[in-house]
This record gives structure tokens, C-alpha cells and sequence, in this order.
């Protein structure tokens, strides 16, 4: 779990979530675009952890890749969280090659490993959360524009 050390508030919170077939990304990022929460889980335990997320923090809505498995879990979502949330798709294309950039700048190399270039470097894990903030920032962006 990667949980941001900015304190919680009252404002309402969007969920990031990154499906997959072994493993899920989830993200809690404010429309403030503050980090608040960002880890990747296993499948089975997607939905008992969004359960648990909704617990501590005001989430409004789930923002969910428009790919693969998508419709399949939007109806997931709608039928087995308590209080479902309404589920917004966004466009998710290259968003893992994004999230490889974007890991490097989160966790920047350390010492002997800077000299290896970026396109060689091998993430040391999974990176489904980093693709979840990637899909609310893209959410937000589409508010904006």
C-alpha cells in the first residue's frame, strides 16, 4: 500500500481503477489533483478493498479504463459494492507506456542504476496503480477542457 501522507479531508475523492485479470491498480486522488492513496491488489480482493477505501475517503466516483474488461466490471461494480458509485469510462490507450514514465518520476533511479537508460530499465512492480492515476488525471483533464 502506497498511502499518501497528505492528511484526509471532507473533499469529495475520485477513485482510479485499473482492472485486470490477476491483479487490479486502484488510486484516490482528490479533484485537487492530491495523491491520496495509490496500491495494486489482487483481483479477487478489488471490490472488498474499494469497500474499504470508501471507509476513508469521501470517494464521488470510479474512474475506469474504457478497454478490455470494462463492461463486464461496471456491471461488477454496479452489483456488488453496497452503495454502488457511478462509473465513468475514460479513454486508456497508452496509458501503460505512460505509467512506465511515470513510475521512473515517482521512484527515480538510485545511484548505479541512473546510468542505465530508461528504455532498459526494468520496473521492479507492478504498475496497474500508476495506470489508475494516469486514468483520473485524464477524467480531469476532460473536465477542464
Amino acid at each position: 500500500m502506497y498511502p499518501s501522507s497528505h492528511p484526509t479531508s471532507d473533499q469529495p475523492v475520485i477513485l482510479g481503477f485499473d482492472p485486470g485479470r490477476r491483479k487490479c491498480g486502484l488510486a484516490v486522488m482528490g479533484v485537487d489533483r492530491t495523491l491520496r492513496y495509490h496500491e495494486v491488489v489482487v483481483t479477487e480482493s478489488a471490490i472488498a478493498t474499494i469497500q474499504t477505501l470508501r471507509q476513508q475517503f469521501p470517494i464521488s466516483i470510479v474512474v475506469m479504463g474504457d478497454q478490455t474488461t470494462a463492461k463486464d466490471w461496471k456491471q461488477r461494480l454496479t452489483t456488488e459494492l453496497e452503495d454502488p458509485l457511478r462509473v465513468v469510462l475514460v479513454d486508456e490507450r497508452h496509458s501503460s507506456l505512460e505509467a512506465r514514465d511515470r513510475y521512473w518520476k515517482m521512484y527515480p533511479p538510485k545511484g548505479i542504476y541512473r546510468l542505465i537508460p530508461k528504455a532498459l530499465r526494468r520496473i521492479p512492480r507492478p504498475i496497474d496503480d500508476i495506470v489508475a492515476i494516469l486514468l483520473i488525471e485524464r477524467y480531469l483533464e476532460r473536465l477542464v477542457h
